[in-house]
């Protein structure tokens, strides 16, 4: 009996050096990764996105049709308008073709740019890529991820108050932390770059736009902190990085978005948000990113599995109800999504829906 105990015990003793040498790989292989620098291409994009001919034009035509109205014949009988007396003859020069006013004079361009631009920001934000999700709602830091086994990864303050991580950004270094993962310094990001691939410039500098009307706000957001689990997925790579996800970080980027039209084009772009849970082509299926209690992802294609046999209406109701067809609950973390998709307007709901519902039908994944 005392041999079996000395046995047992010296299988212990070895499984928990055993553990501790592989935690000890795993604590320095994920300081590598996040210590390790990342190059990409240095962009340029105007902030705020100047107006395009369309809307050019339509100012012009406002603005004719308010001058001809100011300049309308008044009514009959006040006097306006009569014919001049005979024998009057014209002064000199009178009569002689004016040159053609710039239509635009006078017109503050540049703040009709800036305030359409920080109205589309503020939609994009609070419908469609939900930045307050990871940033908090006054963009001051916001929590990520906080479980004892997954660790702490806290969105940094992207304010320009003490602790914001963005004074000073040019456009490229924003290109870089969104579109890339990478951080000024090259190191990179703990923020899911990957579903942002399909941002268009234009969005990109909309979305900038709106932030920085956003007040200063003073606060110091911890560094990320991974616990026992996270520390290993992220040695084993079942915690990518996006800038290692990213495929790409020289290729160009769309400069302006689809037209918003409900159109499958259109509809695949707004989809790209999607990829990060549910996968490139959104058969989904366990999602690396998260608490472990997390559920898969849900199969989002038109599948026995996914969304086979719903309608329009069917996943309308889901985005902005949280409720299946057959009456059961969504679950975190897709419930977190509702309060962005109820401020989607019909012709996003509608395009994300012509361009899901034409998917080729695919198991979901393992």
């Amino acid at each position: 009996m005392k041999t079996l105990l000395k046995v047992l015990g010296g299988l212990i003793v070895l499984v928990l050096l055993g553990a501790g040498g592989t935690f000890t790989w795993a604590k320095s292989t994920t300081a590598d990764k996040l210590a390790q620098s990342y190059e990409a291409h240095t962009i340029d994009f105007p902030m705020p996105w100047p107006l395009s001919e369309a809307e050019l034009a339509a100012i012009v035509k406002e603005r004719a049709a308010e001058k001809a109205k100011a300049e309308a014949p008044a009514p009959a009988g006040d006097g306006a308008g009569e014919a001049p007396a005979e024998g009057g003859a014209p002064a000199e020069g009178e009569g002689a073709a004016e040159p053609a006013a710039d239509p635009l004079e006078g017109i503050d361009l540049a703040a009709i740019a800036m305030e359409r631009a920080v109205a589309r920001g503020k939609h994009l934000v609070e419908a469609r890529y939900a930045c307050i999700e990871c940033h908090g709602e006054d963009f001051s830091g916001g929590v990520m991820v906080d479980d004892p086994a997954m660790g702490k990864i806290l969105g940094p303050n992207i304010t320009t108050g003490k602790g914001g991580k963005t004074e000073g950004y040019t456009p490229a270094d924003w290109d870089r932390i969104v579109r890339h993962g990478i951080k000024r310094d090259g190191k990179p990001a703990v923020m899911p770059s990957e579903d942002f691939q399909l941002m268009s410039d234009q969005e990109l500098s909309d979305i900038i736009a709106y932030l920085q009307t956003a007040p200063a706000v003073d606060n110091e957001v911890p560094a990320v902190s991974l616990g026992p689990v996270g520390t290993m997925l992220m040695a084993t790579g079942g915690l990518p990085l996006s800038a290692d996800i990213v495929e790409d970080h020289d290729g160009a980027h769309p400069k302006l978005p689809p037209n918003s039209e409900p159109t499958a084009e259109f509809g695949k772009h707004l989809a790209g948000i999607c990829t990060g849970c549910h996968r490139k082509t959104l058969e989904g299926g366990p999602i690396p990113v998260g608490p472990p209690d997390w559920p898969p992802a849900m199969n989002l294609t038109p599948h026995a599995d996914g969304l086979e046999g719903w309608s329009f209406d069917d996943f309308k109701k889901a985005m902005t109800e949280g409720v299946r067809p057959d009456g059961t609950e969504l679950k975190v973390p897709m419930t977190l999504v509702l309060p962005y998709a109820q401020k989607m307007k019909d012709v996003e709901m509608k395009a994300l829906w012509e361009y899901i519902s034409k998917l080729p039908p695919k198991p979901t994944g393992i």
